[in-house]
């Protein structure tokens, strides 16, 4: 089953989306978006060996080289996507909150 998230990046004004599926061993990304930076990292086979650690991990290497800033929502989402395919997420509980935010007062 396929993992579907919306990012809106209000303070750039692009809206990302994001598809992630379990192919194996490895998860696949799929990331529509007006970004010039994130169409570098849009398709990915994420290892699943390779996405836990808050640092060294697959997908804020491939961030890294599309030079994506340190505040960039979208490689978290990924993030998410990929916890989410491997079962280390609920999906009826994320489904249920619907979403997080960040809000600067």
């Amino acid at each position: 089953m396929t993992s579907e998230l919306t990012v809106n990046s209000n303070v750039c004004d692009f809206v990302h989306k994001i598809k992630g599926e379990m192919k194996g061993d490895t998860i696949e990304i799929n990331i529509k978006t007006p970004c010039k930076k994130i169409q570098k990292m849009s398709h990915m086979e994420v290892p699943i060996s390779e996405i836990f650690g808050f640092r060294d991990n697959y997908v804020t290497q491939k961030a890294q080289e599309a030079e994506c800033t340190p505040t960039c929502l979208v490689p978290c989402a990924v993030l998410h996507a990929c916890y989410l395919e491997m079962g280390m997420m609920s999906k009826s509980l994320v489904k249920k909150v619907e979403n997080i935010s960040i809000e600067f007062d």
